[in-house]
């Protein structure tokens, strides 16, 4: 499938991610929480936790989705996600001739929250802004400061000096943007957010245990009724289907990455029942676990033997 048709800007800095992703994969590069992602064909789904960060795509699609919500989009668009998210995504469209090319930079809530006192940006007040992952227009002057910080890559001794300053100009443009608002969010860290993330925070570091939202709702600060509208206003899904999430994609990486078997992985991420397991594995990944990893392992073995 061919790449639609783009301006120039995505069309330049598709040649420079290109040139810096010999092979496919998440790249780290020369500039901190920058990374280049690239794929030469579309991809399985896949289940992950996702950080704050803001993605521009500039070559080949992807679709995102939190809970039941699907975020489709392409170099047209640029996705921001403002808390850690479990989410599925998955690669739609790239060829080797035409690969998946992708920007990831991840946010600095501190940053972003210096940067918007010293431009004056008022505060959103205390209305929450909705679920914290979010699509808009990539913006000429977003992919202008995005395509000159990729350029940086090519003189690496001006990295120090001007990869901060790229940085700056691209969060003022993401603050000023339809994004602003859940960006401003996180640079205050607003009462009700800062209760989410605390809330979130707990589940990623005790995800094992079994949740008892009373306990949860004293964590964050806030009535139990109170936690369950804004955890499921800001994340698209309730504190039990959040830590369900992480539970089982914390499975899926002991049965992959060591070898756990089905019933030793699920134990280990705190189900006492077997069955309960395979079932919420099954309804999430789409298959046992046993089926599910054994796909899996030939999907990767397939991609190394074309590497």
């Amino acid at each position: 499938m061919m790449a639609h048709p783009t301006p120039k800007q995505p069309a330049e800095l598709a040649r420079l991610l290109e040139r810096h992703t010999p092979a496919d994969g998440v790249h780290e590069s020369a500039i901190p929480r920058v990374f280049l992602i690239r794929a030469s064909r579309p991809s399985e789904p896949i289940h992950a936790l996702h950080e704050p960060a803001l993605c521009i795509i500039a070559q080949g699609r992807k679709q995102v989705m939190l809970a039941d919500q699907l975020f489709p989009y392409g170099p047209e668009q640029c996705l921001v996600v403002s808390v850690d998210l479990p989410v599925t995504g998955q690669v739609t469209e790239a060829t080797p001739g035409a690969p998946y090319l992708c920007l990831r930079v991840d946010l600095d809530p501190g940053q972003l929250s210096a940067l918007m006192l010293e431009a004056s940006l008022e505060p959103t007040g205390r209305r929450s802004p909705g679920p914290a992952m979010s699509l808009s227009p990539a913006e000429p002057a977003l992919l202008d400061a995005a395509t000159r910080l990729v350029r940086l890559l090519d003189t690496p001794r001006d990295i120090p000096f001007l990869a901060p300053l790229c940085i700056r100009e691209m969060l003022y443009r993401l603050l000023s943007s339809e994004h602003g608002a859940r960006l401003r969010h996180i640079a205050l860290a607003q009462e009700r957010l800062d209760s989410v993330n605390r809330a979130i925070t707990w589940l990623k570091h005790h995800y094992t245990e079994p949740l008892r939202i009373e306990k949860l709702a004293r964590v964050a600060h806030m009535s139990t009724s109170a936690l369950h509208h804004h955890f499921k206003s800001i994340t698209a899904m309730s504190p039990l289907q959040y830590q369900k999430h992480l539970r089982l994609q914390e499975a899926r990486r002991l049965m992959l990455g060591q070898a756990l078997d089905a019933a030793s992985a699920g134990h280990s991420v705190g189900y006492e029942s077997p069955s309960q397991f395979n079932r919420e594995y099954s309804r999430l990944f789409g298959a046992p676990p046993a089926r599910d990893i054994a796909r899996l392992r030939s999907t990767l073995q397939e991609g190394n033997a074309s590497t």
